[in-house]
């Protein structure tokens, strides 16, 4: 066969080569997307298992091998049911890499959305830190956050500090919850975010930072987090948390996050701390 050599009685291709390494990748991307969590334990306990029965089968162990042989015909539908969770980040991580909403497929019909004023959430966060209110505000980018907007309550409104601040302060019954924009309006509020497993996320933040953390993990939404234990403002993008931001540099990444516009001159940037949760 043309490009292959031998290796003692081996003989080995450069398809072989390319196999080996695409098989070496996609467990490693298995391993990064398990670690840290218990289907870790549990997929290793399946491999184990697995291996076991191929050995059994090689000895020649009839009954052994026709009962593992039962137990490995469901293990695909076993293994769905058991990682919905973990393939549909995975799902979720391939779609934001791939999402067709990003490529211009029709570039002399593509219209400009109309840029929304982020002065409205600057000004309620300002406030709501003061009084040391939390708040959580998603902002939708090219995933839908539908299937988040559904679980809390539509509102669809016109967006205002006023209404902000009242949909978060203390004794409003929408307050516990996420705010989710879309299309420069108001969608829902009291929506619950994905809770972010990753052990790395250090302990002092709360379940506000986790939830917005977990979010951008499977989407490529920017979250706005008001912690109400101290103040602090935060941005979350992909992971990675920006936190005690000032009200320039709230404004200066919001617009470069949503609307990829970088400010003229730097900001003051000193006491914002970016946290990564890899």
């Amino acid at each position: 066969m043309i490009g292959t050599f031998a290796i003692g009685f081996l003989r080995i291709g450069w398809i072989d080569i390319v196999d080996v390494l695409l098989v070496t990748v996609l467990f490693y991307q298995l391993y990064k997307l398990l670690t840290g969590s218990v289907a870790l334990k549990i997929f290793l306990g399946f491999m184990s298992v697995y291996l076991f029965y191929l050995v059994v089968k090689a000895a020649g162990m009839e009954l052994l091998t026709s009962i593992l042989g039962q137990f490995m015909s469901v293990g695909v539908l076993a293994g769905i049911i058991l990682f919905q969770q973990e393939i549909r980040r995975f799902l979720l991580n391939v779609g934001k890499a791939t999402a067709l909403d990003r490529v211009r497929v029709f570039p002399w019909r593509r219209e400009e959305p109309t840029r929304m004023s982020v002065t409205p959430f600057i000004e309620a966060a300002k406030s709501l830190a003061g009084k040391n209110i939390g708040a959580l505000i998603a902002f939708t980018m090219a995933s839908d956050l539908k299937f988040y907007a559904n679980s809390g309550d539509n509102i669809d409104a016109v967006v205002s500090k006023r209404l902000i601040m009242s949909i978060f302060n203390k004794t409003s019954p929408l307050h516990d919850g996420a705010v989710i924009i879309a299309n420069n309006r108001i969608q829902a509020a009291r929506c619950i975010l994905p809770v972010s497993e990753n052990p790395d996320v250090p302990a002092s933040m709360g379940l506000r930072h986790r939830a917005a953390i977990g979010l951008t993990e499977v989407t490529d939404s920017v979250v706005l987090v008001v912690s109400e234990e101290t103040g602090q403002i935060s941005l979350v993008r992909g992971g990675e948390v920006f936190r005690n931001l000032a009200p320039a540099d709230l404004r200066a990444r919001l617009n470069e996050m949503l609307y990829d516009v970088r400010p003229k001159t730097s900001s003051n940037t000193a006491g914002t701390e970016k946290t990564v949760a890899a």
